[in-house]
């Protein structure tokens, strides 16, 4: 049996246990004796909708090509997320160069409150209920990167007892 790349790549993508999301396509031209050349970047979330949530950034001459980097990319840089009764324990403020983002937990049927990028991140990490706003620079992939860094750096109050050496309730 012959195997190709492309019944491999086929295989793979219906296998893969994460849902993809790819946010944006960024073309950029470099202006050459014979024309213009084009590469192009393209920013991909990927999630499981349990918690397990990473995101990517690839770049090449084609789009499907820098897809597909920024998924092996995103696939590298899985982050977990604690999710309580479908929402984060508590706020947090994610930074990324001049882009912040306010994440706050929210109540039961509340729905994800939040810009593309935030709502993309947070529903393919499997939060239900957040509230979210986004200070300063509004540039995708730097909202991208801040809420990263909230998602983080959210701890549990059972990780925050057993960082303290705590051993009773609440």
């Amino acid at each position: 049996m012959t195997f190709n790349r492309r019944n491999d790549r086929n295989a793979e993508r219906e296998t893969s246990e994460f849902e993809e999301k790819m946010l944006f396509v960024n073309r950029t031209s470099k202006t050459y004796q014979g024309g213009r050349r084009f590469r192009f970047a393209a920013l991909v979330i990927l999630g499981d909708r349990n918690g397990r949530v990473g995101m990517g950034i690839g770049k090449a001459k084609e789009v499907p090509v820098a897809i597909e980097k920024a998924k092996s990319i995103a696939r590298k840089n899985m982050i977990m997320v604690p999710v309580e009764n479908g929402t984060i324990p508590h706020d947090i403020v994610g930074e990324n160069s001049t882009s912040r983002v306010l994440l706050k937990p929210a109540g039961p049927g509340t729905g994800v409150i939040a810009g593309t990028v935030p709502r993309s991140i947070a529903e393919l990490a499997g939060i239900t209920n957040m509230l979210s706003k986004e200070l300063g620079s509004r540039n995708k992939v730097n909202v991208a990167y801040a809420v990263f860094d909230g998602l983080k750096n959210l701890r549990t109050a059972k990780q925050v007892r057993a960082l303290r050496g705590e051993t009773g309730g609440v």
